[in-house]
């Protein structure tokens, strides 16, 4: 047997590869946030539980199948970066009727659970985000400006309105509100990323604001976007939607964030901008489970 066919992929590891694809921490977060919009949808009690299941696998289905696309269609760049070039569509082990045929199962898959189990306006919101992410961001935004990550941060943000649009049938203020959170929450997650993967960045071609503007401009704007999201954080309880619990939670989550932007500005590193990265999806995770307890312990 030669060594080219001892080295074929076993079973185990395509299905790997495939996981590998639907980028699964990123889908985690996603679903989080759109189960918290679920819970927080309901008025009295606990949203039904056909509702949370089905929606976050439909929501999970085309999440997964964007991401996947997003490999394949961002397969050269990939490559060309550390942190993603293992991937299989990166490194050709996937072809790319495999991506193909593997995000289509999915997303049809995602579309049939939330359509029939859910309801048709969560499918839409969630198709639409779909389209978003792994088209006009991946194909359009994200290869032609710095900030890339901004506009395109819209379709990052909706999954707290998608999972509202499960319970609800419906997408109130409150749902975008949440929205908001997370679409002014993404800059400073990414760009402390992307400030510590510069040389890949700069080796992909892509007009990264780092690459493009420099470290101390993204450093500024890390900075800035902090307190704005500490600013926009507020609204829930300005609203009336959340109480104290939630405001002192949100307090103490927004001075950490506050405190990474300043470091990050003013004595940066390559180690800050990581520890900053990986808070920034602590603090997420956190200000949204905030949100949850507060909704069911009002004080």
């Amino acid at each position: 047997m030669s060594s080219r066919t001892s080295a074929a992929p076993q079973p185990g590891n395509r299905l790997a590869q495939y996981w590998v694809l639907t980028k699964p921490r990123v889908t985690q977060l996603a679903v989080f946030c759109a189960v918290i919009g679920m819970f927080l949808a309901t008025d009295d009690g606990l949203p039904p539980w056909r509702t949370v299941l089905f929606g976050a696998l439909g929501i999970w289905l085309l999440a997964g199948a964007a991401f996947s696309v997003n490999c394949l269609l961002e397969a050269r760049i990939d490559a060309k970066m550390a942190r993603t070039a293992r991937r299989a569509t990166a490194a050709g082990e996937l072809t790319t009727a495999q991506t193909i045929g593997f995000a289509s199962a999915i997303g049809a898959a995602g579309i049939w659970v939330l359509y029939a189990l859910v309801n048709p306006l969560t499918m839409w919101l969630t198709l639409s985000t779909f389209v978003g992410y792994a088209l006009i961001y991946t194909l359009v935004l994200k290869p032609a400006t710095p900030q890339n990550i901004v506009i395109g941060g819209l379709s990052g943000a909706m999954p707290p309105a998608l999972g509202w649009a499960a319970v609800a049938n419906d997408v109130p203020m409150q749902a975008w509100l949440l929205v908001l959170i997370i679409f002014v929450w993404t800059p400073p997650h990414f760009w402390a990323l992307a400030m510590y993967r510069r040389d890949d960045y700069a080796r992909s071609g892509l007009p990264m604001l780092p690459v493009t503007h420099g470290m101390h401009f993204t450093a500024f704007h890390v900075f800035l976007y902090a307190i704005m999201l500490a600013a926009t954080t507020l609204l829930p309880f300005a609203v009336k939607m959340a109480s104290w619990l939630y405001l002192a939670s949100a307090l103490v989550l927004n001075a950490v964030f506050i405190w990474y932007g300043w470091r990050i500005y003013r004595h940066y590193s390559d180690l800050v901008a990581r520890k900053a990265f990986a808070w920034s999806i602590i603090y997420l995770a956190l200000l949204f489970g905030a949100l949850l307890l507060d909704h069911y312990i009002r004080f």
